[in-house]
């Protein structure tokens, strides 16, 4: 082993000893080993390194398989045309996913046929008006775009506020496990919530408070406008802040505004009449009129003393809808189990990207080669080797290639609500999106490190490959509730979204930062196709390490869960009652 690979061992070491998963209590004790037993297992580990653990410098990855690169490529040309859902392109990837199911032989999930429909709707929003905040008579008005964005996830043509009462409740927070509840002792029936983003761990920077700095789906905005729902709110305002946010007011403009997609079909979930985004200043002015600074108020909202209060304002406002319903479908088929048919492991990637639009110039095609291509193309590979294994695994491994991620992580929802197989026998799954096509590394990168006892699989199959696992560099931006993974997560599954990362074998801090650099301008850009920086044994090298993952617990008797105190650990708890 090199000089290099030695020292990022010992600096992950001494990363990882001060890293605790979430209110895990067997974490908790081990933090509580003296310093001198912590050196010295650090001194093992060293020597260790120097003496029994011989990775070659030459680090030769074995072709996972042989059609891998052909999925890729397929689906990355220009004849699928950017895989947009319900379109021409969008069609042939569904046709291309069957076809390779069925000559690899998998099973039909869904009443016969791979394909389960997933109604889409387009909601797109017009004549929106100012946002009119009045108090003891007077009126304060916010245009569209600029000062506010505001729309609704109902299926009606006409949204209003009228007057509603507005409530500022903190960070709009219910979460029983970490006793807090920002909702305790007021009323929000009828009214508008004014809420913060991100969750009190942010503000704190207390790891045992929340998750510290890393958001819990408790900061995410998709959690405050179903709270509010679900506590009775009729709207819901994000005071948007760039850093808890971890995105600027452009993005949230340009994300708001225009067509904005959904399930179209109704679930039976609350929904806010209408919901939405101030920017920092319009709530600043806000609070200077009721006599209240906003930089007080909101440090005052992350103590567990703070109570909500109403604002003595009233919002009104409104918009009208137009829908374009469609059908697309999540391609789903499993190899079925040879003891336990009845527990599943799940592969899903999202077989969708951008499409096509048209420019000045032309067509641009968002070909999503990377993002994600690579991670369909894996998800078929792994089930042609699993399913060429001389015995078949004990439990059942599904592979799900779900559609219109990129619309909001719409396929995967819809099977979250819907899944074909029973979510209290499904064991834990693995998100593959986006690989790596930079080129081996030394370490695997765990999106949402700390949230559950999948990541110690990750953590013995990375090390027989000779890497070390580290946590993502930016947990406070939330990336754990941004993939797919995540609408498994929500019904209590526990999900692995990992990739390798950036310590590249052979490779020097310039080309980790060349990378860095290439993969933001290619990033949902027409220049996410294969490159000639492409390497591509990084993606064998993952590719072999989700395979034995997965293989482990098709063939074992484990089931892992969320480490205690994360906020899916009580309904994985329940799903474990319901099979007992």
């Amino acid at each position: 082993m090199t000089r290099k690979c030695i020292h990022q061992e010992v600096r992950t070491y001494l990363l990882l000893i001060q890293i605790k998963p979430r209110r895990n209590v067997n974490m908790m004790k081990k933090k509580k080993l003296s310093r001198h037993l912590a050196f010295m297992t650090l001194f093992a580990l060293v020597a260790s390194l120097m003496s029994g653990c011989q990775v070659p410098d030459a680090y030769d990855i074995p072709t996972f398989c042989e059609n891998y690169q052909a999925h890729v490529e397929t689906l990355a040309s220009d004849e699928f045309e950017g895989r947009a859902p319900a379109t021409p392109g969008g069609e042939k990837t569904k046709e291309y996913i069957i076809g390779e199911y069925e000559r690899i032989g998998l099973k039909p999930a869904a009443d016969n046929s791979y394909l389960q429909p997933v109604p889409l709707v387009e909601i797109t929003g017009y004549d929106f008006s100012d946002l009119v905040i009045s108090h003891n008579g007077e009126e304060l008005a916010y245009e569209y775009i600029d000062d506010m964005v505001i729309g609704t996830t109902k299926l009606q043509d006409y949204a209003q506020l009228d007057a509603s009462e507005l409530v500022f409740v903190g960070y709009g927070v219910n979460a029983p496990e970490y006793g807090w509840n920002d909702y305790e002792g007021v009323d929000v029936e009828g009214k508008t919530v004014v809420v913060m983003i991100n969750d009190p761990g942010f503000a704190l920077r207390d790891e045992d408070m929340f998750n510290g700095r890393a958001m819990t789906y408790y900061g995410r905005w998709t959690y405050k406008f179903e709270e509010a729902a679900r506590q009775g709110a009729e709207g819901a305002l994000i005071i948007h802040q760039t850093e808890p946010a971890s995105y600027g007011w452009d993005v949230v403009r340009n994300s708001w505004s225009g067509t904005q997609y959904g399930i179209g079909e109704e679930t039976g979930e609350p929904k806010l009449e209408a919901e939405g985004w101030i920017q920092k200043e319009v709530a600043r002015e806000l609070f200077a009129v009721i006599g209240k600074d906003l930089d007080e108020e909101l440090a005052l909202a992350a103590s567990p003393d703070f109570q909500a209060y109403s604002m003595n304002m009233h919002a009104s406002a409104d918009f009208n809808n137009e829908f374009a319903y469609s059908e697309c479908h999540n391609v789903i088929g499993y190899i079925e189990g040879s003891k336990y048919p009845d527990e599943t492991i799940i592969y899903a990637a999202h077989w969708d990207h951008l499409g096509m639009v048209e420019t000045e110039d032309g067509v641009d095609i968002y070909n999503g080669a990377v993002d994600n291509a690579t991670g369909v193309g894996a998800i078929l590979s792994i089930a042609e080797r699993m399913m060429a294994a001389e015995e078949r695994p004990e439990r059942s491994v599904v592979f799900a290639a779900v559609t219109a991620e990129e619309s909001g992580l719409l396929g995967s929802a819809y099977y979250g609500e819907n899944p074909l197989f029973p979510v209290e026998t499904t064991v834990g799954g693995i998100n593959i999106d986006a690989l790596n096509v930079y080129g081996p590394t030394w370490d695997v990168e765990v999106v949402g490190y700390g949230n559950s006892e999948m990541e110690e699989y990750i953590r013995k199959y990375a090390e027989e490959q000779g890497r070390y696992v580290v946590p993502e560099p930016t947990p406070e931006a939330g990336y754990f509730y941004r993939s797919d993974h995540i609408s498994f997560a929500r019904q209590g599954i526990p999900m692995i979204y990992a990739q390798g990362g950036s310590d590249y074998i052979g490779r020097d801090e310039e080309y980790a930062e060349m990378v860095a650099e290439d993969m933001a301008a290619r990033y949902h850009a027409p220049t996410d196709v294969i490159h000639d920086l492409w390497i591509w044994d990084g993606m064998h090298q993952d590719m072999w390490m989700f395979y034995y993952i997965g293989k482990h617990l098709a063939n074992s008797r484990d089931w892992p869960n969320w480490y205690e105190g994360n906020e899916f650990r009580q309904l994985r708890d329940e799903s474990a009652h319901m099979r007992e």
